[in-house]
């Protein structure tokens, strides 16, 4: 059982490895660099409803693993369609059309993310096993998958082409034969039933009436902002240096998916030190070391390049794995140690809304007017360069701002354990 929870969550996420850190660089290719944000932003704005509503679905009528299956069913083939049009158009892509494909992909696929760990969870409680004890290293192969794609595709020469989508949809689909294969999850044939507003978490917004939460979730709408930036953007801003001479053969104009996934490797042994730090420090003191992680993320960009530089941008690979989990997961847990079991559910799911909904929206549009105003308006490679760097200062300022008001308004008392 655990092989085959471990074959699904490799799939799982290789499905969005394929694409999410080089689409950016592909659009580029194609004359649509100042469309990167709103394809980025999609996936927060369907983050906010469609997750909620397809589990639902699962919830009431069709089993979960059934579902998992016709979410990736719905996913991949819109995902291929969207990669065959941008084959066939080549350099003539109409954003209307790549757009509408893209995002029904996405608003399919989204929803997987909650129902894959609904049907990992199902199939570990039949087999009597330890959810909190097994999935946590059947999941880490997820982030293998993800990373098994981005190279893929990256040493298959698909970065700058459509093909990406492709190979995203291709894996989708065969995770979704799989998925029909998974042990059954049961529906509720009666009972007690969530309503639409329950399922969407909206009962959690109550939290807001608590100082301390609702600082918590602003702050968490904030940081929100960064957590999309670097997979829209990292990826373009690389490869512009192949238009430097001395900079055009290096690995990381090469290969920039390959740099860049040292970001998840990070990310997987970040998840290691967590309960080391939280013991250590608490959890505001780790979730400030997130923030400033963000800010180093940043920098590091602006002040690097694929050369002599190099150093600086596996500086900000290697940081980012800290800037992503030690939030994400200490934000998740603070959340589930200060609400009421009645509603930690729904407040979870608010979290995700604040972070991965609003907040990524917002950074993602935001940075695409940063990005617009002092990239995409430079046609000297030089200068492109230099306005790239400025893109990151800003965006680190921003993180850093963001830090020292969470460290002087969030009070959060902590006594170590000795």
């Amino acid at each position: 059982m655990k092989f085959r929870l471990i074959v699904m969550n490799f799939l799982q996420f290789a499905v969005w490895g394929a694409y999410l850190t080089c689409m950016g660089t592909y659009l580029s290719n194609i004359g649509m660099s100042t469309n990167i944000g709103i394809f980025y932003s999609i996936q927060g704005i369907v983050s906010i409803f469609m997750p909620a509503l397809i589990g639902i679905i699962a919830d009431r009528w069709i089993p979960a693993q059934r579902m998992l299956g016709i979410s990736h069913a719905i996913a991949g083939i819109a995902m291929i369609a969207a990669g065959y049009y941008g084959i066939q158009a080549g350099s003539a892509v109409e954003f209307p059309i790549l757009f509408s494909l893209y995002t029904v992909s996405v608003a399919f696929y989204m929803p997987t993310l909650a129902l894959s760990n609904s049907v990992a969870y199902n199939a570990l409680d039949k087999a009597g096993m330890d959810t909190v004890k097994d999935f946590p290293p059947i999941r880490v192969f997820g982030t293998v998958g993800f990373i098994c794609s981005m190279w893929a595709v990256d040493l298959l020469g698909f970065q700058t082409t459509a093909m990406q989508f492709i190979v995203s949809g291709v894996i989708g689909l065969v995770l979704a034969v799989y998925s029909f294969t998974l042990p059954h999850c049961p529906t509720s044939k009666g009972g007690e039933k969530k309503s639409v507003a329950e399922a969407l978490g909206l009962q959690a917004f109550a939290l807001f009436k608590q100082k301390k939460m609702a600082i918590f979730f602003i702050f968490s709408m904030l940081l929100g902002v960064s957590l999309q930036i670097t997979n829209g953007f990292a990826n373009p801003f690389i490869t512009s240096f192949g238009a430097i001479e001395k900079y055009a053969d290096t690995f990381g104009v090469q290969h920039a998916n390959m740099l860049i996934s040292l970001s998840q490797i990070s990310e997987t042994l970040c998840i290691l030190l967590i309960p080391f730090f939280l013991k250590r420090f608490g959890i505001k003191n780790v979730m400030l070391m997130a923030m400033f992680a963000w800010v180093l993320r940043f920098a590091f960009f602006g002040l690097g390049n694929p050369g002599s530089g190099v150093w600086l941008f596996i500086l900000s690979m290697i940081v980012y794995g800290m800037a992503f989990d030690f939030f994400n997961i200490s934000g998740a847990l603070f959340v589930d140690k200060e609400t009421d079991p009645s509603i930690r559910s729904s407040a979870q799911g608010l979290f995700m809304i604040m972070t991965n909904g609003i907040g990524a929206t917002i950074g993602t549009l935001s940075a695409q007017m940063v990005v617009n105003k002092f990239v995409y308006t430079q046609t000297d490679p030089l200068m492109i360069a230099e306005g790239w760097s400025t893109a990151w200062y800003i965006f680190a300022a921003y993180a850093l701002i963001v830090g020292i008001l969470f460290a002087i308004i969030f009070k959060y008392k902590y006594t170590p354990e000795k």
